[in-house]
């Protein structure tokens, strides 16, 4: 007999035997990027293997009539992608079922495969990833990159597990860890075993929203797209039954360390143009180098010393306004619209004003070099309040290294009631030792004593000054 010609072929539509609907399934799922780009090896010859396979029962039947004979089913006997499960079943990448199981109860294997190791940064950029594309929510299609497009097929690309895992196996590539240590890159995990497909679901922790740790950004594959927005902790709802995890495959702190890497030793900062008029105060803040730690150092997420002098010099260059309650080592909006103030001081604008500090940023603040924020129009000092009394710029305007016009005024205030004795030049807009004493002179003279006379103006002693 001659031999058969092997090519590939569309099913039709309406046909209900078994090579047609497997055929229809593996063109549905068959966007297997190449392999030098990530693609799976065993999604290159998927195809090709079904065509065979037909072809192969074509000739042991004997024919093209025979063939129909033994393939033909009843329409009920076929399942047309039927997902079985709101999060999908556990299966390799593109979505070629590893081992048929009940329905609705993907498997749990015994132990995960050695993970990959991968940074944080990576994590988030691949979360990113599907951000950017918008891709849509589904419970069976899989993604160029062979991911279920669900929230566990999410998690799942974004650990570049080479799997897609559900909400019952995720946690056996994880630790759990603690509300407190989360980091960028982690999951808030919720599986009710029960009834998996009622209320289960995963996220990627993105980061706190601000100091209080009560809302973070979330990274989620939800109808009807990804999405990345501002959640209370653990979720929406079923908040309490969210538990933190850590992937066993990251890799340092927010970003990957060289193995063995030392802090190396910097050169000291060039000294400011002009030299303070003050020595230093006792407990101030030494000074900050002007050697740039970094842009992956700040950030949604960041937390680290070098936030926390970002924010002191920000401070210091009249940005008081921006941190009610100081600045500390934790990202926050804060520190972004404060850099974002300051950039736009220096008369950037666009991409250079992003409230991101750059090189150029940070040598110009810790060399105090530029422009200082200036103060939001309408609420300079001087401006009476209700009460006649001008209004309390905040504890934080008060410290060892700030610079703010209120320091003038309160020096002013101080020397015009007979307490300034301690000014041999000034007073001026950048806080010393000599506007620490004189207001604790002033305080003393109003019958305080101790933690109610330490030098650092509160509201009421800033009303008693201005009356």
């Amino acid at each position: 007999m001659p031999m058969p010609v092997f090519e590939e072929y569309e099913p039709a539509g309406d046909c209900v035997c078994r090579g047609c609907a497997q055929r229809r399934r593996a063109l549905a799922r068959g966007r297997a990027i190449r392999l030098r780009d990530g693609g799976h090896p065993a999604a290159r010859g998927a195809r090709r293997a079904l065509v065979l396979a037909t072809a192969a029962g074509v000739v042991l039947g004997g024919g093209g009539g025979a063939a129909v004979a033994v393939t033909a089913q009843s329409p009920e006997a076929v399942s047309l992608d039927d997902p079985g499960s709101p999060q999908g079943e556990k299966s390799p990448l593109h979505g070629r079922p590893a081992k048929p199981g009940p329905v609705g109860t993907p498997g749990r294997p015994g132990a995960p495969p050695a993970v990959k190791r991968i940074d944080r940064t990576t994590i988030v950029k691949r979360a990113k990833l599907w951000l950017d594309a918008q891709v849509p929510y589904s419970m069976s299609e899989y993604w160029t990159d062979g991911y279920r497009q669900d929230c566990s097929g999410y998690v799942s690309m974004a650990w570049n597990l080479g799997t897609n895992e559900w909400t019952g196996s995720l946690d056996t590539f994880a630790t759990k860890i603690t509300k407190e240590e989360l980091l960028p890159g982690d999951m808030l995990l919720f599986h009710n075993p029960a009834d998996p497909n009622k209320g289960s679901h995963v996220v990627l922790f993105g980061g706190w929203v601000d100091e209080t740790r009560g809302h973070y950004v979330a990274y989620e594959q939800t109808r009807p797209t990804t999405r990345k927005q501002a959640t209370p902790y653990g979720y929406w709802n079923n908040s309490a039954k969210y538990i933190p995890y850590r992937f066993n495959g990251v890799t340092g702190g927010i970003v990957p360390e060289p193995p063995g890497a030392e802090t190396p030793a910097e050169p000291p900062a060039e000294p400011p143009a002009e030299p303070p008029a003050e020595p230093p105060a006792p407990g101030a803040k030494p000074v900050v180098s002007a050697t740039f730690p970094g842009a992956s150092k700040f950030g949604p997420g960041a937390s680290n010393e070098y936030v926390a002098q970002l924010g002191g010099m920000l401070i210091e260059r009249g940005g008081a306004r921006f941190y009610p309650q100081g600045a500390g080592k934790l990202w926050t909006d804060s520190d972004r619209l404060a850099t974002q103030a300051f950039q736009r001081a220096q008369g950037w604008t666009g991409a250079d004003a992003d409230g991101i500090p750059g090189e150029h940023t940070w040598r110009l603040l810790a060399l105090h070099q530029g422009k200082d924020i200036p103060p939001t129009p309408g609420s300079a000092v001087g401006a009476p309040g209700p009460s006649g009394v001008p209004a309390y710029p905040g504890r934080a305007a008060f410290r060892p290294g700030a610079s703010h016009p209120s320091i003038t005024a309160l020096g002013r205030q101080l020397v015009k009631k007979g307490f300034g004795k301690n000014y041999t030049s000034g007073p001026g807009p950048r806080w010393s030792e000599a506007d620490r004493r004189s207001v604790e002179a002033f305080q003393r003279a109003q019958g305080w004593r101790g933690a109610s006379a330490d030098g650092y103006p509160g509201p009421e002693t800033w009303r008693r000054l201005f009356v």
